[in-house]
């Protein structure tokens, strides 16, 4: 059967005449339930409740406010995760704010000093009067005195959206200092907006007034008339390797004719190298250019300092597991590379978090010390104590019978581990500079539970062994160096340490020192250590950095001397890695804090849109929170969406599906009894006359075709299946499987 015999006016018809890609936007509604109205006109309270009641068994009325009951805890847990996330991700986002920031002050302030360098040279040409300056034409003067200074700002980004709000914050600098300043993007420098797009652009940030024609002549009246001739006007471009060259050209021209009356300075974004202004303008554009050269922190410096302050030092508490870290560091590697993705996916993994772990929004409370050291802690609901008591780690470390002191202890504890564990993987790091090792590589290792495995047991099999040892010294003789067992990049750190020279050995432990300061089981250790090492500003007492200039006068003693430092600091770092660097999974209510979902994370980034769309058809009950449809199980209701029904038939079909036989399959659910109201003992007769005409509306042959046609052109634009053909008019073909 085809669909155009049973409805000629039907949407499905020109569909299939019309282009594949000239597509519609449409919305998947719910059909309402006949019983609101019903419910609405008996005014009785009871009706509004659609769970299925059955009178010959009251225990199932106490479940069912059981169930309400859970359910009502489970919204208002869901409400606490949403303002635990928004409590979270915002200290998240201003910390990364706050390290990209601090990143680029230096440079900031430094291009804040050429600024006044260069404004001060241009005044020092000479000063203009009033008449003479507001006049609508340039001055005719040396060339000398034309050069426009320019400073290009070396990004090394190969993408510049993660540029955007380091100019945002030069330009705000600027303004702090006084400066009159105008941000222009690339896409001000099109040829299809030309020189008078642009100019218009940049005058309109200076300018209140609606302009009729660009006149850059009018930007030196104002610069005159409202006494703005104390500072100087810098434009900044935020990428000039993707303007135009022509209307780039032409602007900077225009620019160094009126440098005299308007004293411009150009700030210019370069992400390859400091070359790039000669291959994109001509030779007599550069000859009016004064360029200086400003260089911003690397990629993977900000890499770093965005790992170490969100990941390592844990701002927010909120930490990722092993997988995960693996994920977004090669996600950050094999997308676009930019610091942007990175952020987004981090954003993204938290808040998988707060939607899947039901006990997440602990997390908002443990940023708040008060509430973690208050009474507000001991009084902990019994569902809050079930849920911990079930969590996988728990049940791993025999924390069964949870009491709220046992979790506050736990929390309290957890808290301690991961103090520990960031404070050796941030010793590790600064040992690790000295190979040029990203943070992020560090990361991943430390956050490996299987390698905190394998040390723990072979440090019992040592143990085992260095039982009859006496001295606590010869038993760490016996088991130092256990990381190297397994290799990577903790273990060429450790041995890089046995290899430092005497200066750079004191400088590391001074940065160690710094690091522990907070930890008193750590910085005992290490003070206890610097107490044996003699010395004595920041140089061995036998002077171990100088042997290397003094071949004739190399001496065995200090050399054996030099290594057993080298020696003892390696151990040090060693036993450091072996007793706290304990990555968050193996911890216990690391769950709570801590996401590992690493599937539903790829899923969001790289996504399955198709079998996403598959499942939202098979379970859209649980989107639309339809009570009937969720309780019917794989049986279809007339209540069902049609697309969600036309879509659970065509599960029966293998690659073609004959048109006839789904449209009689899916009447056959359309027009069957509503099952909905079995149990409904009054009902009104206005009610009833609704319900009759409403059933009847249903059960017309061209209402059914349409809805019909409907589902079809439904599934056909979500990509599901294809329209049928001239060959085969009564068959549609299946595009999507694997569900």
């Amino acid at each position: 059967m085809a669909l155009a015999s049973g409805a000629t006016d039907s949407p499905i018809q020109t569909t299939s005449e019309t282009n594949e890609n000239n597509l519609q936007t449409f919305f998947v509604l719910h059909k309402a339930s006949s019983r609101k109205s019903e419910k609405r006109s008996s005014g009785t309270g009871k009706t509004r409740r659609r769970i299925d009641l059955s009178p010959s068994s009251p225990k199932k009325t106490d479940k069912s406010e059981a169930e309400r009951a859970e359910e009502w805890d489970e919204r208002r847990y869901e409400h606490l995760r949403m303002e635990a996330f928004e409590l979270v991700w915002p200290r998240i986002d201003s910390t990364i704010k706050d390290v990209l920031r601090g990143i680029n002050t230096n440079v900031l302030n430094e291009i804040h000093s050429w600024v006044c360098e260069s404004f001060n040279a241009i005044k020092s040409f000479g000063t203009l009067g009033f008449a003479e300056a507001t006049r609508s034409f340039p001055i005719v003067a040396a060339a000398t005195c034309k050069r426009l200074f320019t400073g290009l700002i070396l990004t090394k980004n190969m993408e510049f959206v993660d540029d955007l709000l380091t100019f945002e914050e030069l330009g705000l600098s600027l303004r702090s200092h006084g400066c009159h300043v105008a941000n222009l993007s690339s896409m001000d420098f099109s040829a299809k907006n030309g020189i008078g797009g642009c100019l218009r652009g940049f005058l309109r940030q200076f300018l209140t007034t609606t302009l009729d024609a660009a006149d850059i002549s009018i930007l030196a009246s104002w610069y005159r008339e409202q006494d703005n001739h104390d500072s100087p006007v810098v434009v900044i471009i935020d990428d000039m390797e993707r303007c135009c060259g022509s209307v780039l050209s032409d602007f900077i021209l225009m620019l160094s004719e009126w440098v005299l009356k308007i004293p411009i300075i150009v700030l210019m974004g370069v992400s390859t190298t400091l070359d790039a202004p000669r291959n994109i303008l001509p030779s007599n554009v550069l000859q009016h250019l004064c360029p200086s050269k400003f260089i911003l922190g690397s990629p993977a410096e900000r890499m770093d300092a965005v790992v170490e302050a969100v990941l390592v030092k844990q701002c927010s508490g909120f930490s990722v597991g092993h997988k995960v870290a693996v994920f977004l560091r090669n996600y950050f590697l094999n997308q676009d590379g930019t610091l942007t993705s990175f952020i987004r996916a981090l954003k993204i993994a938290c808040a998988q978090h707060f939607s899947m772990e039901p006990l997440s929004f602990i997390l908002g409370d443990l940023l708040d010390e008060e509430k973690q050291k208050g009474e507000k802690s001991c009084l902990l609901p019994e569902i809050i104590l079930k849920h911990a008591s079930q969590l996988p780690s728990c049940v791993r470390n025999q924390m069964a019978d949870q009491t709220a002191k046992s979790l506050v202890h736990g929390f309290s504890e957890l808290k301690r581990l991961q103090k520990c564990w960031s404070a050796v993987a941030l010793c590790l790091y600064e040992a690790g500079k000295c190979n040029k090792i990203r943070l992020l590589d560090l990361l991943c290792e430390a956050l490996d539970p299987d390698l905190y495995i394998s040390r723990a047991s072979n440090n019992l099999v040592e143990l085992d062994k260095d039982s009859g040892l006496g001295m606590a010294s010869d038993r760490c003789k016996r088991r130092k160096y256990s990381t190297f067992q397994k290799g990577g990049i903790i273990c060429q750190i450790v041995r890089k340490v046995r290899d430092l020279p005497a200066v750079m050995l004191y400088q590391l432990l001074k940065s160690w020192e710094n690091i522990t300061v907070d930890i008193l089981e750590i910085h005992e250790k290490l003070k206890e250590l610097q107490s044996v090492l003699r010395f004595e500003d920041g140089k061995l007492k036998q002077n171990v950095d100088d042997i290397s200039k003094r071949h004739s006068s190399w001496s065995p003693l200090n050399i054996e001397d030099s290594k057993a430092i080298n020696e003892k600091v390696a151990t040090l770092l060693d036993c450091l890695v072996r007793d706290y660097l304990r990555p968050i999974e193996c911890i216990p209510l690391n769950e709570i804090v801590c996401f590992k979902n690493v599937e539903k994370l790829q899923l969001a980034l790289i996504g399955d849109p198709r079998r996403r769309i598959q499942v939202d058809l098979l379970e859209f009950y649980k989107i639309l929170q339809c009570s009937c449809c969720s309780k019917s199980g794989n049986v279809l209701l007339p209540s069902m969406h049609d697309t969600s029904v036309m879509y659970t038939l065509a599960q029966e079909h293998g690659d073609l599906i004959n048109l006839h036989d789904w449209f009689q399959s899916f009447k056959t659910v359309v027009l069957q009894p509503s099952t909905k109201g079995k149990h409904k003992s009054k009902q009104s007769p206005l009610s009833k006359k609704r319900k009759h005409k409403y059933e009847s509306e249903n059960k017309s042959e061209a209402s059914i075709q349409a809805r019909f046609c409907r589902a079809v052109t439904e599934l056909q634009i979500t990509g599901l299946l294809r329209m049928p053909s001239r060959r085969r008019p009564d068959c549609v073909q299946r595009v999507a499987f694997g569900l």
